[in-house]
């Protein structure tokens, strides 16, 4: 589901795009506005983290690094706590968007 939503993401403009996992969980894309070329998924599908309908899980490392605060910026997620995933912390965010 694409949205008026947009985030400077690093040196993009960028359109906010809400998709679904396999599992039914929130997927965030992020695409260049104007091209429409993919930027990143600044969401990760951790299928067994337990989490609510309204959470999304934020991948906030590597070539993601800085999506969060992105997201918190422009008001579309609100950090909640991490979770522990291997050699990285994911961040379980509250979606502030419907």
């Amino acid at each position: 589901m694409k949205t008026d939503k947009t985030i400077k993401f690093k040196q993009w403009e960028c359109a906010v795009i809400f998709l679904s996992y396999g599992n039914g969980r929130t997927a965030i894309s992020l695409d260049e506005v104007g091209t429409g070329e993919p930027i990143a998924v600044a969401s990760v599908n951790l299928p067994d983290a337990t989490i609510n309908e309204d959470e999304v899980i934020i991948k906030n490392w590597s070539e993601n690094e800085g999506v969060l605060e992105a997201l918190v910026e422009a008001g579309i997620v609100t950090p909640l706590r991490k979770l522990f995933t291997g050699f990285v912390q994911a961040d379980v965010c509250k979606l502030n968007v419907e």
